[in-house]
């Protein structure tokens, strides 16, 4: 039978209780209980047990109800976050040469755009927004979009809306359109210095006016044939330039508002008035760009009456045609394709890659008339030459004939300091101001800013460009260098192999180490 304990003051005394389940319980000792009597369970423990066993669901519910409202207090401060964030930015560029942020010669060019006053500025991306394209032209617009949050930045795909693509002149994936009171610009080079020198351009006061010389079967300012250059004036016309025919003939001098005067070799020569008329511009400081041609009679000292302009700007073309042997290369079949690839650093060559290509061009001497500087020269490659004999069959360089091995000169960048208007002096008391440059491009081949050869290689860019640079329109700006905060690390061998031993082999092996210790630790606990 089993056994009992009642407390008392003198210990523990054991009494035999009587149970019907006693049976082969009855033989076995009771152990007496040493516990004191508050360590044992108290006549209710049974109870509370029990309480305890119906209230375990409940606890339950009250916890999984706890962690739904965590969760969704979580959740709302995630979306509340997010929400402040969307309508909150705050940038922080910690690169060391602030390579994630504009230059102060970008920031003073938005400062430009008027505020409020008409449609903002209008940036168009012709790229998918997820393509990878797409997304590195946002990233540099975003850096305009914090300083001027007003400005209108479209997207257009070009494959779905290839008639927008067109009409912007766009022939590239990510090139961008800008527009800003009535006027517009397409780049295709995506850097800072590029977006920003159009957005200066594009707000200018006063659009430069460009003078074409005409009537005596130059090439044509509206014409839409192959040799004209209709294209090429659209283009300028569509970037603020104001373009008018001129005809000395009539008019009797170049006018003195003329910006830029743009001279290709005439097929009736000039007469001398009118030579005279075009040194006199130069002599006064006026910006010229002349595109010359080889002449038809293989005469390089036939100039069409353009003989007095050359000597004063001391231009002397060299014998026959340029012939390229690189322009094979290039798919070009026709040898008098000349390549111009190996850009100087200029304003005219700055981020290009690709070549011009100048089909059919004069080279000229590397030289100028005293007084004016050669500011660079546009040079062929190693592998042409100036051919002067028939372009037919197989060629080889003479020397004997006056052939040069290339790179031979096919344009020249003259400056010098403009000379002061007629009748002014300087005063003794004023400190003499520098002088603006007067700039002269003188070009071997027209044909490469015609419009059958505008659209070939990189001859679009580099028309536009002499345009720009004659009328100072690519120096509003300076151009702002690229940040490199790159830091240059030289190892040596011995250092290189530590390095390489220590990723190969100690690393891992550490690692598996610490593996195997916690994993013995566990064990012995």
């Amino acid at each position: 039978m089993p056994w009992t304990t009642q407390g008392s003051d003198d210990g523990a005394r054991m009494k035999a209780n009587p149970s019907p389940a006693a049976g082969a319980d009855a033989a076995m000792a009771a152990v007496p209980s040493t516990e004191p009597a508050a360590a044992r369970p108290s006549p209710g423990a049974d109870a509370d047990g029990a309480t305890q066993r119906d209230s375990g669901p409940w606890r339950r519910v009250l916890c999984t109800v706890a962690d739904l409202l965590f969760a969704l207090l979580l959740f709302g401060v995630v979306l509340a976050a997010g929400w402040l964030v969307a309508r909150h930015d705050h940038y922080f560029d910690w690169t060391l040469t602030q390579r994630n942020s504009l230059s102060p010669e970008s920031i003073a060019v938005l400062e430009r755009l008027s505020a409020g006053d008409g449609p903002p500025l209008a940036i168009t991306i012709f790229a998918p927004r997820e393509h990878r394209i797409g997304r590195a032209v946002e990233q540099l617009v975003a850096q305009y979009r914090r300083h001027r949050p007003d400005l209108d930045v479209r997207w257009v795909d070009p494959q779905r809306f290839p008639e927008r693509a067109r009409d912007a002149d766009v022939r590239l994936l990510g090139q961008i359109l800008l527009e800003y009171r009535g006027r517009r610009e397409t780049l295709g080079v995506l850097s800072e210095a590029a977006l920003s020198g159009a957005i200066a351009r594009l707000t200018l006061d006063r659009a430069p006016w460009v003078a074409v010389l005409e009537g005596h079967g130059e090439r044509a300012l509206t014409g839409g044939g192959g040799p004209d250059i209709g294209r090429f004036a659209q283009l300028l016309r569509q970037r603020g330039f104001r373009l008018r025919p001129l005809d000395l003939a009539s008019a009797g001098s170049v006018p003195a508002n003329t910006d830029l005067l743009v001279l290709s070799t005439p097929s009736i020569a000039l007469f001398p008035g009118e030579a005279e008329a075009l040194v006199d511009h130069v002599a006064a400081g006026g910006n010229l760009l002349w595109l010359m041609d080889p002449s038809e009679t293989g005469d390089t000292g036939d100039l069409m009456g353009l003989e007095p302009l050359a000597t004063y700007l001391g231009v002397r073309p060299l014998p026959g045609t340029v012939v390229d042997a690189a322009a094979a290369a290039r798919g070009f079949d026709t040898p008098t394709f000349a390549l111009l690839a190996d850009w100087p650093a200029h304003a005219l060559g700055r981020d290009l890659v690709e070549p011009a290509v100048l089909p059919g061009s004069l080279a000229f001497e590397t030289a100028a008339a005293p007084g004016w500087q050669l500011d660079a020269v546009l040079a062929t490659g190693a592998e042409s030459w100036n051919e002067t004999g028939p372009i037919r069959g197989e060629l080889t360089r003479d020397p004997s004939l006056g052939e040069r091995p290339g790179p031979l000169a096919l344009a020249l960048v003259l400056t010098r300091p403009r000379p002061p208007p007629p009748g002014t002096a300087a005063s003794a008391d004023e400190a003499p101001a520098e002088a603006p440059m007067q700039r002269v491009i003188v070009v071997g081949d027209g044909d490469f800013a015609s419009n059958a050869h505008l659209a070939s290689a990189e001859n679009r860019t580099l028309a536009l460009r002499m345009a720009r640079w004659l009328t100072g329109l690519e120096d509003l700006i300076a151009p702002p260098t690229g940040p490199d905060d790159r830091a240059i690390v030289a190892l040596s061998d011995l250092r290189a192999g530590i390095i390489s031993l220590g990723a190969v082999v100690l690393l891992p092996v550490a690692l598996i180490g610490a593996g195997l210790l916690v994993r013995w630790r566990r064990e012995q606990d």
